[in-house]
């Protein structure tokens, strides 16, 4: 179903399902609700934010996007460019897949590859941004981005019949955490519980939130690239203010497994960004949180955003668990 404009033009994502999945609920012993993100135009809930912020640009008469992404948020930025009829370049790292990037090129963008890791390809998209007419398209950190995944919240709110006693969700950037921070104040669910999940090596929230101010991670070493800002947007830290957030850490296999597992289960493939915050229902952390007194016993029901991603195919599937050493 398209989603309802809100205040303005028709969005260019579509109100996603919510599933009640009873292979997820029988391994984390409570109620569990997926928000299929992966539905998305693009195959990921970015197309919310990144299209609110790209039909905002154009309003105030952008040429030219620009967009510094190793996957989604590139994706979202091409779609709604060429939904506006207008060009994009999306600045990728060099870590970023052929497929991704013949992907980028049948919407219509043009792709630069620039560094090894997503802050250095921010870089260079922050120079051509300065370009007359050219905008940055921020793939996490915009006020805009974030109220644009806020709209996921208010579906949850329209879709269930009791607020979830938690939300799980991936965090890279921190971009889709604000949006449902800012989901949850607007539909009067402060109190939920957020269960933020990272992979080691991609941990910048984490890290973060342990030292009480952003910090940067040296390298991106996780599988999840994905996840793979070396600095959480300061949003983020913020919203761990407001909001009860939980910060945990998968490890890579962890996050594979629960790829490969998710997809007998519900026969769905998603990336291993996805597979960290599935990975904290089929390895047990939420009944570990809630002997820890972290979260409240029982739970009569949670959500997980299942985020998506387009990255990812069978043989990628296959060979992250030969990387990881995975029978």
């Amino acid at each position: 179903m398209a989603a309802q404009p809100d205040g303005g033009e028709k969005p260019f994502h579509i109100i996603s399902p919510i599933l009640e999945s009873l292979p997820l609920s029988r391994a984390a012993g409570t109620k569990v609700y997926m928000k299929l993100e992966n539905v998305q135009p693009t195959g990921s809930f970015k197309i919310r934010g990144i299209g609110r912020l790209c039909q905002e640009a154009a309003k105030k008469g952008c040429r030219h996007f620009v967009c510094s992404s190793g996957g989604n948020a590139g994706l979202a930025a091409a779609y709604a460019a060429k939904k506006l009829g207008l060009p994009v370049t999306v600045v990728v790292p060099s870590t970023t897949g052929p497929a991704m990037v013949r992907k980028l090129e049948e919407l219509g963008a043009e792709v630069e590859v620039s560094g090894q890791v997503w802050d250095e390809a921010n870089r260079r998209a922050l120079e051509l941004a300065q370009t007359e007419g050219w905008v940055s398209i921020h793939p996490f950190d915009h006020p805009s981005v974030w109220q644009g995944h806020a709209s996921l919240v208010r579906e949850l709110k329209d879709s269930l019949e009791t607020k979830p006693d938690a939300i799980l969700v991936a965090v890279g950037g921190g971009g889709l955490l604000a949006g449902v921070v800012a989901g949850l104040h607007q539909v009067g669910w402060q109190d939920v519980p957020i269960v933020a999940a990272e992979t080691w090596g991609a941990h910048s929230f984490h890290a973060a939130l342990a030292a009480g101010r952003l910090v940067s991670l040296p390298d991106i070493t996780s599988v999840a690239k994905c996840l793979g800002a070396k600095t959480v947007a300061a949003r983020a830290l913020e919203c761990a203010q407001e909001c009860q957030v939980i910060s945990q850490v998968v490890e890579d296999a962890e996050a594979v497994r629960a790829m490969e597992r998710f997809l007998d289960d519900e026969r769905m493939l998603v990336q291993p960004a996805c597979g960290a915050a599935l990975a904290l229902l089929y390895a047990g952390r939420l009944q570990r949180l809630q002997r820890e007194g972290r979260l409240q016993t029982p739970l009569a029901s949670v959500v997980v955003v299942v985020c998506g991603g387009s990255s990812i195919q069978a043989a990628q599937l296959q060979a992250l668990k030969n990387q990881l050493g995975l029978e």
